[in-house]
């Protein structure tokens, strides 16, 4: 975080500052920000977050004894450390990013880029910051952090030299992508697409839509939206920009995207297309697996694009990307057994997605298996979803289907509706069950997809059948 006096931050947060000892109003502390005492570093600042499970406050102690000095609390407690009492940590921890990122922009060169979207949010952050690093000092969030804790913890770490910061804008339901994305009203607004994900929490794909469109409406007046043309929901956010007289990029594949891909090849080695920039031809080979993940190329390309990064530059860079994410189409195991471990999330999108990818390559002499968990949070969608992904994995000629847990069953008597019902599919209780039978069952030719919603867990799976083929 920038430097700022004890005073300055306890007047951002309108709080009560309580010095320790040692301390007064103008000590200067310009250390890390987190809610997390196990990540705090000498000079850090703990936010004791209240939680579901358990409270911030009660690790005040461990955060002061790992080296931070100042804690950000709700309640006084009896620790010896500099404290601001506010009235909402969380609501204090979103006003100092607010200030913090106004002052850095305010004396600076800072450029705010915020990515939203149903499907691809964290690969195509990925992607942005590891074009702009090259370009100069970049912020982007850890992991998925893009929530109303991991949004500001991300933009509290800019620093007087930052000059891109990159925010990831995940959405709990109408209204909280402009909270966030207000904290700061970004340079660039990234829209990927409006799809299934959430959908139950926010009341269908028509809120859904409403929600993703809160970036761009959050967006600096004449700034620069990056649209999904492919996407007819997220294309119509073009009448949002234009009102806020905002620049509109598209990107896709079809005639209306300035950035374009054309002959989309994927393979077991990656994903390669041409990518067409202002009538230039350039050749495209990521290493990441997916279809899909060429979309999320391309809005990373052309958000670099608005921020002066030239399109040949972005692709060399791209190409030196080994994965997405952790968990999020990760090449496992070896030779004989290899693994893709895409279940840090699922929707419908992108369960299809990673479905046809593993179809796309895996070669004839080779068979497909497909380890399938539920897609949460579909609301009255669940069961027709999971009823859809079950004939798809069917159709594609998925040679065996796992599906694992009470709350997936619905996808596997769909697959045995269409006709996996000799051995092809099979339905396992939970992750222990499966992995034994995995053992048993997988052979050398196999290429294995796991995949599903991160509440399900099924990730661990994956890593554990990539260490037990490794």
């Amino acid at each position: 975080m920038i430097a700022l006096s004890l005073a300055e931050i306890a007047a951002i947060l309108d709080g009560e500052l309580r010095l320790a000892a040692a301390d007064a109003p103008d000590t200067v502390v310009s250390g890390s920000v987190d809610t997390d005492s196990r990540a705090m570093q000498p000079g850090s600042i703990f936010v004791a977050k209240p939680g579901e499970t358990t409270d911030g406050h009660r690790y005040v102690g461990a955060a002061v004894d790992a080296g931070a000095v100042l804690a950000i609390v709700e309640r006084p407690v009896d620790v010896e450390v500099s404290q601001i009492v506010v009235t909402d940590a969380v609501e204090a921890l979103a006003a100092l990013a607010r200030a913090v990122v106004a002052r850095v922009r305010a004396a600076g060169e800072l450029r705010i880029v915020g990515i939203t979207g149903s499907n691809g949010k964290t690969t195509t952050k990925n992607f942005l910051a590891r074009i702009l690093s090259d370009e100069g000092e970049t912020v982007a969030p850890i992991k998925s952090y893009n929530n109303e804790v991991g949004a500001p913890l991300t933009m509290l770490r800019v620093t007087p030299t930052t000059r891109f910061l990159v925010c990831e804008f995940g959405a709990a339901g109408v209204g909280s992508i402009a909270r966030l994305a207000g904290l700061v009203e970004p340079d660039v607004a990234v829209v990927l697409m409006v799809g299934m994900a959430h959908a139950g929490g926010f009341g269908g794909i028509e809120q859904t839509a409403l929600a993703k469109s809160e970036l761009v409406s959050a967006t600096r007046r004449g700034g620069t939206a990056v649209l999904n043309a492919d996407d007819p929901r997220v294309w119509a956010m073009r009448a949002i920009a234009e009102e806020r007289e905002m620049d509109v990029v598209g990107f896709g594949q079809g005639t209306a995207a300035d950035v374009r891909a054309e002959a989309i090849e994927v393979s077991a080695s990656g994903t390669s297309c041409t990518v067409v920039v202002d009538g230039v031809s350039a050749p495209l080979r990521l290493r990441v697996l997916g279809a899909h993940h060429i979309g999320n190329a391309l809005a990373a390309i052309a958000a670099a694009r608005v921020l002066g990064v030239a399109a040949p530059s972005s692709i060399a860079r791209l190409e030196t990307v080994e994965i997405a994410e952790r968990w999020r189409m990760q090449p496992m195991g070896n030779d004989r057994v290899r693994i893709i471990n895409d279940a840090y999330n699922a929707s419908p999108d992108s369960m299809a997605a990673a479905l046809r990818t593993l179809a796309q390559i895996t070669s004839p002499e080779e068979r497909t298996v497909a380890v399938l968990g539920a897609m949460s949070e579909l609301g009255d969608a669940a069961g027709e979803e999971h009823d859809r992904i079950g004939l798809l994995a069917v159709r594609l000629n998925i040679q065996r289907i796992v599906v694992v847990g009470p709350e997936a069953r619905r996808l596997y008597l769909s697959a045995i509706g269409e006709g996996s019902w000799d051995g092809e599919a099979v339905h396992l209780p939970d992750q222990d069950a499966a992995f034994e039978y995995l053992k048993g069952e997988l052979r050398d030719g196999d290429r294995v997809l796991v995949k599903s919603s991160n509440s399900v867990g099924l990730r661990h799976l994956g890593d554990r059948l990539g260490e037990l083929f490794s």
